[in-house]
Order: structure tokens, then C-alpha cells, then sequence
């Protein structure tokens, strides 16, 4: 492979561009919800520690996917139920950290195996299996695109329903419970909610990336910002960002839309880690003054 072949697998696409992108544009409208539900709820996967289950979660929606791939039905709906099985498994048998890491751990080989099972089996276009790993930008029909946005509708309502306890508990679980928080119930509620936006994710985006929208960008936004309501704001937007910018630039050529996605997500982060960096400096050094001014050497 030489240079012009990079160049046409990343740019070929640019003489038609308008008509590609009237093609794909469900999943740029797919993209970005997800962008924007997966941000928001990413800042509570990072308050809770649990960037791990997104991976776990991830695995088994990909075995979901294939199983629904090799018995002929709808992709979209063999995606969901294996991200709610594994999010009930999780949130019930994982109700402590160490617990919880040890159910991931079980179920992220279990699912891969099953998932790299049932694609052997199955004897449809290669295409179709490497895009469960990887997105298609392709792979958004009119029909699923209504689906998709009515689970990332749900998963929004749901948040806001329960967006006081379950921050409550996510920040200071012991302190929500001594306070009568119903922490049992938020938790599964919050990890049933987190397997339907990971299953949307792994429609788009593919089973092996999933952290790129649920994660990075909440990471991201907790780099730059603290307040309550301005992680969440900037996590969605980072998130609205990755998403729709990756498929915008991956429409140019003939990549999958995933390197892309992450890319952009990756890049944000850096930036954001960078500026938190000189940000936490200068207040560091502004406190040393002010201290060195309150308290004077004595001669």
C-alpha cells in the first residue's frame, strides 16, 4: 500500500459527498443521539467506577448481535437483550466494586466467545460480521433509525427521573443509603439503562469501541470542569462531537467509522487533560502566593 492508496481509502469519496451523505443520513441522526445520551450518561459511569461494565456490557450485546445475525432476525433487537442481560447480571450479582469487577471479568470472555462463535457459524457477507466489532455507517435502516431514537429517548427520560439519586449515590453511596436513597434499585435501574444506550452504541460504533462514547468524553468534560451541571453539558457535547464528526469525515472514504470516532473522543481528551494540567498549575501557584502574602517571612 502506498501513499495515494491511503489517500483514496481516506478521501476518495469527496467528489460525491452530498450523495453519499444523503445515504447515511440516519446514522448521522442515529450518531448523534447517541453522542449526546452516551455523554451524559458516561459522567455517571466515570462517578461510579464503572468504565469496566461498559466493556462487559459491550461484549455480550456483540454475542446478542451475532446470535441475531445467525437465526435471521433483527440485529438491532438481539443488541438489546444481550446488553440487558448482562447489565441485570452485573447490577444484581455486582452490588460491591470487587464483586462487580470479578462478574465483568467472567462475562467479557464468555460474551466474546459466544459472539466469535455464532459469526463462524454464520455464512452471510463478511461485511455484516466485521461491522458488529467495528460500525457501519451503512448499518442504520429507516426502520431501526425510529428504534434508535426511541431508546435513547427512554434512557434520557430514565436519567432525569432518577438523575438526584442516582448522583446522590454515585458521589457518597453510604451516605445516600443512611439517607433512605433506594441504592439497589437506582443501581439496576441505571445499569438496565446503560445496556440499552451500550446496545445503540455497539449498532454504531462496534462492540470493540464502545468506551469511546460512554467514556472518553465524560472523562473528557471532568478534566475541565466540576460543577453539576457543567460536566454533564460538556459531556454531551464532546460526545454530539465524536459521534457526528466521526461519521462526517469517515463518509470521505472507505474506512470504518470507528477509527474516526475515537480519534476525534481521543484527541478531545488530550486537549482537555492538557488544559485542566495549566488550569490546576496556575491555581496551584496563585494559592502558594496568596499564602507566602498572608504569612511573611520574619526578619
Amino acid at each position: 500500500m502506498n501513499w495515494d492508496d491511503i489517500f483514496t481509502a481516506m478521501f476518495g469519496g469527496l467528489a460525491d459527498y452530498p450523495e453519499i451523505l444523503a445515504l447515511v443520513w440516519n446514522s448521522v441522526i442515529a450518531g448523534a443521539v447517541l453522542g449526546l445520551v452516551g455523554g451524559l450518561i458516561g459522567v455517571f459511569v466515570m462517578q461510579r467506577d464503572m468504565a469496566f461494565a461498559v466493556h462487559g456490557i459491550s461484549e455480550l450485546s456483540f454475542a446478542g448481535a451475532a446470535a441475531a445475525l445467525l437465526i435471521g432476525v433483527d440485529v438491532v433487537t438481539g443488541s438489546i437483550v444481550g446488553s440487558l442481560i448482562a447489565a441485570a447480571l452485573i447490577g444484581w450479582l455486582g452490588a460491591r466494586a470487587r464483586d462487580r469487577n470479578s462478574i465483568i471479568g467472567v462475562l467479557m470472555p464468555f460474551g466474546l466467545g459466544l459472539g466469535i462463535l455464532f459469526l463462524s457459524l454464520y455464512n452471510g457477507r463478511s461485511a455484516n460480521r466485521f461491522s458488529l466489532l467495528t460500525g457501519q455507517i451503512v448499518s442504520v435502516q429507516s426502520g431501526q433509525l425510529g428504534w434508535l431514537i426511541a431508546i435513547g429517548t427512554v434512557v434520557l427520560l430514565g436519567l432525569l427521573l432518577i438523575w438526584r439519586p442516582l448522583r446522590f449515590d454515585s458521589l457518597d453511596p453510604n451516605s445516600a443509603a443512611a439517607r433512605g436513597v433506594p441504592t439497589g434499585a437506582v443501581s439496576i435501574v441505571f445499569m438496565l439503562l446503560l445496556g440499552l444506550i451500550v446496545a445503540v452504541a455497539v449498532h454504531i460504533i462496534g462492540a470493540l469501541l464502545v468506551m469511546a462514547l460512554l467514556v472518553t468524553p465524560a472523562a473528557a468534560a471532568m478534566r475541565v470542569a466540576s460543577g453539576p451541571i457543567a460536566v454533564p453539558v460538556l459531556a454531551a457535547v464532546f460526545g454530539f462531537v465524536s459521534a457526528v464528526g466521526g461519521i462526517l469525515l469517515a463518509i470521505a472514504g472507505t474506512l470504518p467509522v470507528s477509527p474516526y470516532i475515537t480519534t476525534i473522543s481521543f484527541l478531545i481528551y488530550l486537549v482537555c487533560r492538557v488544559v485542566g494540567a495549566r488550569r490546576g498549575r496556575v491555581v496551584r501557584s496563585r494559592v502558594v502566593g496568596s499564602g507566602a502574602q498572608a504569612h511573611p517571612a520574619h526578619a
